[in-house]
């Protein structure tokens, strides 16, 4: 046959007509994959709002239903026994159920989990026998569990709009057919020339090689006439059998399956996704030796342990193969900017444990694909939890700046530098195909120094995970002329790779800031506030129960009760829940979780201040702690008979050049306080009256609170127009400004509506404006002065403030209470400093950092809207003012505003997010001298962390005692808790850090009968080189900028 001239665009069109599953489907390849068929025996369901296991469904009462009937609604699910009839026509046939439906299914079979079925994952068959032999049974029943959602939920109209309650859902497939594997494998292969040549391209010599050769595959393939199959399939193996170079790029392909912990659908139902995406990971493992498919999250493997046993054999079994590979040692994807230092290492912690425990090894790679940025301090935390490597691709969604590598060293806070690689496909949900693998070679921004990329092929989100399709294809492109070689790889053998030619690696220093999602610093402010206090309750029922054991032989420090709480309180830290970007039911379940860490925690601190107070004489009290390692004297509400509270002026023991941690004492109400009592006047008396009588009704409206270190005036409304350093007379507010200004923003994003706050929302600021008169003096002196007013915001919302002072205290708090009914607004404070600086700094977990203040280059905007934890602070040379915070997280900083975000009001994927009642409470505190010299980063944790005042259930201790003391403000003792490795064990675990950012030698003295002190890592390993000297109760400890540290204290056996 004579050579004919090829048009390129009609050459490509007929190949793909001929595997079109749309078009000409009653004469094309693809039309022929399935032939046969014939419809199930039976058919029949029931429904039920409940998640039933297995043996409770097949007890149900099931009704004959029909192909294409409807049901749910959201959420509830539907259980369908499907009775099936081979025809006897099919012996030596491949036999598939073929199913189709909107919701997520799961197959099951002799009362195991066998297969994931769904629509959008790609799995619509289930294969009953990949060849029927002459003896096997031609008649089985199976159940499908269908859940009444999808595998991204059910929003309404679109993904992550709030679910439609009502939404209905229906088979529209099921029957018996059988599968011409084939036709299959033609179809896999034209598909890959199809890519190849899209790919590549009109001017490139293989690009025509592969149309050339698709086209004379539909040349010689008669679909009718399956003997002609043959001669195509060697045509395509000649093609795909062309060798690439030695030079060629390789991608270690590694099956991988995303699955949200919760986000458009609640924790339960991850459950269900877990089973369904992971029994089908097994079929694949179980039938490709091969295939290596990598699993994070051991809270998922907990669930699966817990509900599906069987599944979960199999899966330690795949693990003993190396074909399972548990990654990333957490113990859910948390966020990587909200949670504080402690509960990153908790994750670690509590999930390296798991995976030691559950698996026999720990993970050596830090698996976080999807959260919205990565603190600093991560490389450091990384590392004292045994890992080295890192992986992640949020970065690529930055909306500004693309982020210069893909394989690079990252160095954090401290100088810990860990292995960090991005795919550079961009995604942890490939498919195979060779678009996506050549997109992974040309969009590598370290060629010349790496040869070596991750390839994450499978669903994710949702779950779905890998498929056979995918496998086959990455298989056939494993070593082909023109692309990059393909090998179905491991984590450990991908970072291997790299590690062995990093010489020529980059180096990436700081914070991975996303240009993207700043709003979820904001949304959901209940969760915040919910995070914030149950990371302090933990840290309190700890450090209680700690002492309690070192005191009383009686007392059982509370492990498991503990555990649970903690592992709770991770859960929730999950990526798409702390940061608020979640439906309504999982909002739900959030605040439950939340709940029973406030009652259990506040049962184990009763039960710990009971052992502390056992054998104490005298009469019964109050236990009163202080849970930082400092000494402070605090004006605290202590309870009266009857419901009342007075104000007291607490002091926790010991000399004051020493930071003690804990006093437990009976309160007492000093007559005359050290200190300048806090007073209240109004702007026309002098103070020294203010002291002897209540201020008279104030001419002008505005009100003055000073205490002797701060002189605080309020205008009419409740704007701060003037704070000064009552000691240097410094103001801290900017001429002609006022500081305490509500703002009012318009709020609509591009698209993530929870999870966007867009930089042009900064162009619709609006000053909300008070009416004159709305203030009013609250407490008139004495140890506390304070006012108080009301603001509308909105004709919807209004907010109330009482602005607080006390005897002592150097900073002015700010309580508020916001009734809130918005859409799309977005809430901030501000005050306008009288500091001029180039950068402010923001508290980070375990340190701090510096951004600009100015917007010089598209790396500083962009970061227009950031994160920070209990404080932010902007200096100058010798003066600074800093902004305080009990449960907020979204700040910002330009010029001389320090902004701190307080409530948004986005209304998808929960159309109710932020709706209804708020408290929280800022305080600003101006300073002498930097911020380190001035104490802010005490005075944030007095703030978070409040005298705790404990009725004790009989006789509270006649004297007050301390336990830990340090010798110098730079280093935190963050954490006092029971060793993990033994439940009954006498050895407490201390983690402290460098603060301030400096080299210093620090002594931890301690009143606790110590026997052994040893340096530990971040899972409370041993250092064998780690012993560590006990002279005179202290130890002298070395910190270096932002180290942390964790030290065993093996304590004696009390003499009770």
């Amino acid at each position: 046959m004579a050579a004919a001239l090829k048009h390129w665009r009609t050459t490509l069109e007929r190949v793909e007509k001929f595997v079109s599953p749309i078009y000409f489907t009653d004469y094309n390849l693809c039309g022929r994959l399935y032939r046969d068929s014939c419809p199930v025996a039976a058919l029949s369901s029931f429904l039920t709002p409940e998640r039933l296991s297995y043996q409770q469904a097949v007890q149900q009462d099931f009704r004959p239903v029909q192909v294409g009937d409807h049901f749910g609604p959201t959420w509830w699910t539907c259980w369908f026994r499907v009775e099936l009839t081979i025809p006897e026509a099919w012996v030596g046939q491949e036999v598939h159920l073929r199913w189709e439906s909107n919701g997520e299914g799961l197959v099951w079979r002799d009362g195991e989990p066998v297969q994931g079925l769904t629509t959008e994952g790609e799995k619509t068959s289930y294969v009953l026998t990949d060849r029927l032999g002459e003896g096997d049974p031609r008649s089985l029943t199976l159940y499908v569990e269908v859940a009444c959602s999808g595998l991204l939920g059910a929003g309404k109209g679109s993904m992550i709009a709030a679910p439609d309650p009502e939404k209905t859902f229906q088979v529209s497939r099921a029957e018996l057919a059988v599968f011409h594997r084939d036709v299959y494998k033609l179809l896999v292969d034209l598909e890959l020339l199809l890519g190849i040549a899209k790919s590549l391209g009109e001017d490139n010599q293989r690009s025509f090689q592969a149309l050339y050769t698709a086209n004379q595959m539909v040349n010689v393939c008669d679909p009718a006439q399956p003997e002609t199959f043959p001669v195509a399939q060697a045509l395509a193996s000649r093609f795909f059998g062309q060798r690439g170079g030695e030079s060629q790029h390789t991608i270690h392909a590694i099956g991988h399956c995303h699955i949200d912990t919760a986000w458009l659908w609640p924790f339960k139902e991850t459950v269900r996704k877990c089973a369904r995406s992971w029994v089908t990971a097994v079929q694949l493992m179980e039938q490709n030796p091969s295939f290596i498919f990598a699993c994070s999250q051991a809270q998922q493997l907990e669930w699966v342990k817990n509900h599906y046993p069987g599944l979960y054999t199999r899966l330690q079994e795949c693990a003993c193969r190396g074909q399972f590979v548990p990654v990333g040692g957490t113990w859910v994807e948390m966020d990587g900017n909200l949670p504080s230092g402690e509960a990153m290492v908790r994750q670690f912690l509590q999930g390296q444990n798991f995976f030691l425990q559950e698996f026999g090894k720990m993970c050596s790679e830090f698996w976080l694909p999807d959260t919205f940025g990565y603190s600093a301090q991560l490389p450091q935390i990384m590392r004292g939890c045994g890992i080295s490597r890192f992986l992640t691709q949020k970065l690529s969604w930055n909306l500004v700046n693309t982020f210069p590598h893909h394989t690079f060293f990252w160095e954090g806070l401290d100088g810990s530098r860990v292995l960090a690689h991005f795919p550079p496909g961009d995604s942890y949900g490939m498919q195979g195909s060779v678009k996506e693998v050549l997109k992974t070679v040309t969009n590598n921004r370290d060629k010349g120094r790496t040869n070596h990329s991750a390839f994450l092929f499978g669903f994710g989100d949702g779950g779905g995970g890998p498929t056979q399709t995918m496998l086959d294809r990455l298989e056939r492109l494993c070593n082909t002329d023109g692309l990059p070689r393909v090998q179905l790889s491991s984590p450990g053998r991908l970072f291997s790779e790299l590690e062995s030619d990093a010489g020529q690696l980059c180096t990436w220093v700081g914070e991975l800031f996303l240009e993207l999602h700043n709003g979820t610093y904001t949304t959901h402010a209940q969760i915040k506030k919910g995070n914030r206090d149950c990371e302090r309750i933990l840290h309190d029922v700890e450090l209680l129960s700690s002492l309690a054991l070192a005191r009383s032989t009686q007392f059982l420090y509370p492990a498991v009760q503990l555990q649970y709480l903690w592992r709770l309180l991770l859960l929730n830290q999950f990526h798409d829940v702390v940061p608020g970007s979640c439906i309504q039911l999982v909002v739900e379940d959030a605040m439950s979780h939340y709940e029973d860490i406030r009652s259990h925690g506040n049962g184990l601190l009763s039960a710990a201040a009971a052992a502390l107070c056992a054998g104490e004489p005298g009469p019964e009290g109050l236990l009163v702690v202080n849970t930082l390692p400092w000494k402070r004297t605090e004006v605290l509400a202590l309870p009266k008979p009857g419901g009342a509270h007075t104000l007291g002026l607490i002091s926790s023991a010991g000399d004051s050049a020493q930071h003690r941690l804990c006093s437990c004492s009976r309160p007492h109400l000093p007559a005359a306080p050290a200190a300048p009592a806090a007073c209240v006047r109004s702007t026309r008396e002098s103070p020294e009256d203010s002291f002897s009588r209540p201020p008279p009704t104030k001419t002008d409206g505005s009100v003055t609170l000073d205490n002797g270190i701060l002189r605080v005036r309020l205008d009419p409304t409740g704007r701060l127009t003037s704070l000064v350093l009552v000691a240097s007379g410094r103001e801290a507010i900017a001429e002609g400004a006022v500081g305490n200004q509500f703002v009012l923003f318009d709020d609509v994003p591009l698209f993530w509506d929870a999870w966007d706050v867009m930089d042009y929302h900064l162009e619709t600021r609006k000053l909300v404006l008070g009416q004159p008169g709305t203030l009013a003096v609250g407490t008139e002196g004495g140890l506390r002065g304070s006012a108080w007013f009301l603001l509308q915001l909105s004709p919807n919302s209004r907010l109330s403030q009482e602005v607080v002072l006390d005897v002592g205290c150097p900073y002015v708090r700010f309580h508020t209470e916001v009734h809130w009914q918005e859409t799309h607004k977005f809430l901030k404070v501000e005050f306008p400093a009288r500091v001029r600086s180039p950068q402010a700094t923001y508290e980070i977990q375990f340190g701090h950092l510096q951004r600009p203040t100015h917007y010089n280059t598209s790396w500083d905007w962009a970061r227009f809207e950031v994160w920070a934890h209990r404080w932010m602070d902007l200096s100058e040379c010798g003066f600074g003012l800093a902004l305080l915070n009990d449960c907020k997280y979204g700040a910002s900083v330009r010029g001389n505003v320090l902004s701190l975000s307080l409530l948004r009001a986005p209304k998808a994927p929960d159309a109710t997010a932020d709706m209804g009642r708020h408290e929280f409470t800022y305080a600003l505190m101006p300073h002498k001298g930097s911020f380190q010299d001035a104490g802010v980063i005490r005075a944030a944790y007095s703030l978070n962390f409040p005298l705790l005042a404990l009725p004790a259930p009989g006789p509270a201790p006649a004297a007050a005692w301390s336990a830990f003391s340090l010798s110098t403000p730079a280093v935190v003792l963050e954490t006092v808790k029971q060793a993990e490795a033994n439940p009954l064990s006498r050895t407490l675990v201390l983690r402290l850090y460098e603060a301030h950012g400096s080299h210093v030698d620090c002594w931890l003295h301690t009143s606790l009968p110590v026997q052994e002190a040893v340096l530990c890592d971040l899972l409370e390993k041993r250092d064998p080189a780690g012993h560590l000297p006990l002279r005179d109760n202290r130890l002298k400890l070395s910190f270096s900028p932002f180290q942390v540290q964790s030290l065993l204290l093996v304590l004696q056996p009390p003499l009770d």
